[in-house]
C-alpha cells in the first residue's frame, strides 16, 4: 500500500438537537467573543438565535454578521472581517450553507491581520495563523464545514478559491433538526452536490487514498438511499440526518482527493448567472461523467451498484446502456429529473452563444482540472456545455 496523508476535522459533534451545546463548544475553544457569520435568509428566519442563545449562557459574547450571499464576493469576505475586527473578536462560526461556512474560514485568518485575501489565492498559499473557528452547516451537500477550501467571487464572473489546511475548522456540529425548513429545490440540488463530492473524490487522479474512497462510497450510499426521502418528507429526520453525514463524509473525501472537470464546468455557470453551485453541478455531471468513461470506467463500475440498487437497475432503461458510466450519468440525469430540477442549461435561459465564453472561463480552473481523470482541453468543455445544453 502506497503511504496516505489524510487530514480532517479532529472535533466532530453531531445528533438531533446538538446545536445546543455550541456555547460550550465555543467556550471550550477558548472564544470569548464570536462573529456568526450567516446570511440575511437565516436570520431573518431567526435560525441562528437558538446558537446565540446557547453562547451568550456559556458566557460566550456573539457578533452576527448576516450579510453573506451565494457565491460570496470579495467585498463581503472583507465587510465580516472589519466588522469582526472592530468588535474584538477572539473566533468565528460559520453558521449557513456554504457560502457562510467558505466566508468565515477566511475571515478566521483575516482577523489575524497578517496576510491579505489576495495573497491566498491558490493552493497552499495561507501563512498566516487564524483565529478558533466553529462551523454548523445548515444544509446537506457542500461538505464546506470539513474542507479547507474557500471559494470566492473575485470579478463580475469570475471566481478563486483558497486551499489550505489553515481554513479547516476546529470544531463542527451537525444538527439535523437545522436542515428540516429546506426547500424541495434546495434539498435536492444541495443532496446532488455531495453525491458529486464523493464521485469525483473517488475518481481523482491525485491524493485518491483508501481513506478518502472508504468516506466516498459511505457518503454515496447514505445520499443515494436518503435523497427521495429527505425531498419528498422533508421532516424526516432519519433522512434528514443521513444527508448530513453523508454530505461531511463527501467532503472529508474531497477535502483530501479533490474534486475535478464538475466543478471546473459548474464554476461558469455559478458565476455568470448565478446558478447555486448544487444545481450548476448537476447540470453538468451526467456529461462529464460519460466524458470521463475511458479513464475512468472501472471505478464508475465499483460505484454504480452503490448509487444504483439492484431493483431501480432491473426497472431503468439505463440497464441497456452497455458501460457503467452510462448507466451512472443516465441515473442522475434521471434523479435530478424526478426530484424536479432543470436538466438543461437552455432552460435556465442561458443563451448557446455563451457556451464559447463559458468553455475559456472553465480553462481557468485548473487546480480543478489536474484532477480530473482525462485531461479536459477548452474544445472539449465546449462539446460538454454543448451536450448539456
Amino acid at each position: 500500500m502506497t503511504s496516505v496523508k489524510f487530514t480532517t476535522t479532529s472535533d466532530i459533534v453531531f445528533g438531533d438537537g446538538c446545536l445546543n451545546e455550541i456555547g460550550a463548544v465555543a467556550k471550550h475553544s477558548g472564544i470569548r467573543h464570536a462573529l456568526l457569520v450567516t446570511d440575511g435568509g437565516i436570520a431573518a428566519r431567526g435560525m441562528h438565535q437558538a446558537a446565540c442563545a446557547s453562547l451568550v449562557v456559556a458566557g460566550v459574547d456573539v457578533t452576527v454578521y448576516e450579510r453573506v450571499v451565494a457565491d460570496p464576493p470579495t467585498e463581503v469576505v472583507l465587510e465580516a472581517a472589519a466588522l469582526g475586527a472592530r468588535a474584538g473578536c477572539d473566533g468565528v462560526i460559520g453558521f449557513g450553507g456554504g457560502s457562510s461556512m467558505d466566508t468565515a474560514k477566511l475571515v478566521a485568518v483575516l482577523l489575524c491581520n497578517e496576510q491579505s485575501l489576495d495573497d491566498m489565492y491558490g493552493v497552499d498559499k495561507v501563512r498566516s495563523s487564524r483565529k478558533a473557528l466553529i462551523q454548523v452547516p445548515t444544509t446537506a451537500g457542500t461538505g464546506s464545514e470539513v474542507t479547507m477550501v474557500a471559494v470566492v467571487t473575485t470579478g463580475a464572473t469570475t471566481k478563486m478559491g483558497v486551499a489550505s489546511r489553515t481554513l479547516l475548522a476546529d470544531r463542527v456540529i451537525l444538527d439535523p433538526l437545522l436542515t428540516l425548513s429546506m426547500p424541495a429545490a434546495v434539498t435536492a440540488a444541495t443532496g446532488i452536490d455531495a453525491m458529486v463530492h464523493a464521485i469525483e473524490a473517488y475518481t481523482s487522479v491525485r491524493l485518491k487514498n483508501p481513506l478518502s474512497d472508504m468516506l466516498a462510497r459511505e457518503a454515496l450510499r447514505l445520499l443515494a438511499t436518503h435523497i427521495e426521502r429527505a425531498v419528498s418528507a422533508p421532516t424526516d429526520v432519519e433522512a434528514r440526518g443521513a444527508m448530513l453525514l453523508g454530505a461531511m463524509y463527501a467532503g472529508q473525501a474531497f477535502a483530501n482527493a479533490p474534486v475535478a472537470a464538475v466543478h471546473a464546468l459548474a464554476y461558469p455557470l455559478g458565476g455568470n448567472y448565478h446558478i447555486a453551485h448544487g444545481l450548476s453541478n448537476s447540470l453538468v455531471l451526467p456529461h462529464v461523467l460519460r466524458f470521463n468513461a475511458p479513464a475512468a470506467e472501472s471505478m464508475y463500475r465499483e460505484l454504480l451498484p452503490i448509487v444504483v440498487s439492484d431493483g431501480t437497475a432491473q426497472s431503468s432503461a439505463a440497464t441497456q446502456a452497455s458501460t457503467a458510466a452510462e448507466r451512472l450519468a443516465a441515473h442522475c440525469l434521471a434523479l435530478a429529473s424526478e426530484l424536479g430540477l432543470p436538466t438543461r442549461l437552455r432552460e435556465l435561459d442561458i443563451p448557446r452563444s455563451d457556451l464559447p465564453r463559458l468553455a475559456r472561463e472553465s480553462m481557468l480552473q485548473q487546480r480543478l482540472l489536474i484532477n480530473n481523470p482525462r485531461s479536459v482541453t477548452e474544445a472539449d468543455a465546449l462539446v460538454l456545455y454543448e451536450r448539456a445544453y
